[in-house]
């Protein structure tokens, strides 16, 4: 048996490869079973009227011997199984899928063989998290490893903490094809998903049916998916499931998915309760506690981004906050992990914070610092600060250098008025030469998130007294998804215009 190694992880490279090579066309046969990297072989692609191709971690090669034809796909499909409603289908007993492309009338025009495998200490850098009994969310791109993980879960639970564990299996990617499961799955037992719009129903019923301690999905992608993972996670079982985006923020400003992270409501304040919380009247807020109390972003597959509290780091995006995961990665074998550093967590004391000041008076500005013995230097470049301070008028009209600082992540503060009694309480947040944010600091009370929503509804209140079209200033695609959703909750439609750093939200009177 030959052993691999990658990014110091071992694993078994007896993944019946043979199995999934057999099915190709004899010339694609010939051409893997020859090549150095046989045993890494990710995926094989078989196009109609293109030569076929093969592709490996570090490269993607064509394989010059002819095109492929019907015969080639008509000869592979008769030997797996039949293909379900997502166009998946597998080998039995194998973790390999196969995945076809159809043309308008159904005719297979294009087939992707993904290799799979079971690759063992895939979770070492999580492993604390997934025993801890806490439910977890894997979120990175297709092809990051994150259904490989969760097969390595399933198994560590299933064998070493010796929980009872359910995977629902919608396209057999976890436990492979067939009746029969992949035995990389451990001890835990397999539900089989007859079609995609029913994983939903299989997981409610693996609660009620099979008493399970631990529930295993895979791309979890729908509002009735979330609500069912919700009701499940009431029900005290643990949830580790999957979905297909990059961070935390992508999660938040997807509707389908926003509810698994404690999802969002916009918030009307009364005159009384905003001049208390020291913030605008309108707000975002998150609406009740995550699903998911800890978030794993792959970075790669061997490197992760961890947000152990999850309603936290929602209430701080909400506030405009630019937050940062806990980074773990495995280095000769041990676990290495560099601890986030958040605005919350505050700055190293004996660090400056550069700030660039738009629209206010450099000089006046640096010799209230002094005087305050606020560890702050003013810079003069945006694009190096840690803070863009401006004022209300300033930010309205959309300078190049806010939009800028806005796309660069760069923490934006806005006060009402450029005086000096304004900038005093700016500074008194850092004076002493340590950064004090509480939860009514700058960042919530003056965050670009809301102002944006502050905008929002007053254009919604322009279409409402007869406005037919309200053009809103150009924000970033986090904010954009906020106008959108903020003005679809009232009835108003609304659209994106513009490239770049000018694209922007237009409201319109629906007729």
């Amino acid at each position: 048996m030959v052993q691999h190694s990658i990014n110091n992880i071992e694993f078994d490279s007896e993944n019946d490869l043979d199995e999934l090579i057999s099915i190709l066309p004899i010339r694609v046969q010939d051409y893997i079973n020859t090549h150095r990297d046989k045993e890494h072989l990710v995926e094989i692609i078989l196009d109609l009227g293109k030569p076929p191709e093969v592709r490996f971690p570090n490269s993607q090669e064509t394989i010059g011997e002819g095109e492929v034809n019907h015969v080639d796909l008509q000869s592979l499909i008769s030997r797996i199984s039949e293909f379900g409603d997502d166009n998946r289908a597998g080998i039995e007993r194998t973790l390999h899928r196969i995945s076809v492309i159809r043309n308008r009338k159904g005719t297979p025009v294009g087939i992707t063989c993904r290799v799979g495998r079971a690759i063992e200490g895939t979770i070492q850098n999580i492993q604390d998290l997934v025993m801890s009994g806490e439910s977890v969310l894997l979120l990175g791109k297709p092809g990051v490893g994150k259904t490989t993980m969760l097969r390595e879960v399933a198994r560590v639970l299933s064998e070493t903490a010796n929980k009872r564990v359910v995977i629902v299996d919608t396209s057999n990617e976890i436990a492979g094809d067939g009746d029969v499961p992949h035995s990389a799955i451990g001890k835990s037992r397999r539900m089989q998903v007859p079609s995609t719009a029913l994983q939903h129903q299989i997981m409610i019923e693996a609660v009620e049916n099979h008493m399970p301690e631990v529930i295993i999905i895979d791309e979890m992608s729908t509002e009735s998916e979330s609500l069912a993972a919700r009701t499940i996670a009431e029900r005290g079982v643990q949830l580790i499931a999957t979905a297909h985006a990059n961070n935390l923020e992508n999660v938040l400003t997807n509707p389908t998915l926003s509810d698994l992270v404690g999802g969002t409501q916009t918030v009307t304040l009364g005159d009384i309760e905003a001049k208390r919380r020291k913030t605008q009247k309108t707000i975002l807020e998150r609406k009740h506690d995550p699903t998911f109390p800890i978030v794993v972003e792959i970075v790669d597959r061997n490197t992760v981004s961890v947000h152990k509290d999850v309603g936290k780091r929602v209430d701080e995006i909400l506030r405009g906050k630019k937050i940062n995961g806990e980074i773990r990665w495995i280095e000769k074998g041990e676990l290495k992990v560099k601890k986030s550093q958040n605005y919350t967590n505050g700055e190293n004391n004996n660090s400056m914070i550069k700030l660039y000041p738009f629209g206010i008076s450099k000089g006046s500005l640096e010799a209230l610092i002094k005087d305050s013995g606020a560890s702050i230097k003013v810079i003069d470049n945006e694009s190096n600060a840690k803070i863009f301070l401006t004022t209300k008028s300033h930010y309205a009209r959309k300078p190049k250098a806010l939009k800028n600082a806005q796309n660069l992540g760069i923490s934006v503060h806005v006060l009402r008025k450029n005086t000096k009694d304004q900038l005093k309480k700016f500074l008194e947040k850092y004076s002493g030469g340590v950064q004090k944010i509480k939860s009514s600091s700058a960042f919530e009370n003056n965050s670009s998130v809301n102002i944006a929503l502050e905008e929002v509804h007053y254009g919604i209140k322009q279409i409402f007294d007869g406005e037919h079209r309200i053009e809103l200033n150009a924000q970033n695609s986090f904010i954009r998804r906020l106008q959108h959703k903020a003005a679809t909750k009232e009835g108003i439609s609304s659209i994106s215009i513009g490239e770049g750093s000018n694209r922007r939200v237009v409201l319109e009177k629906v007729l």
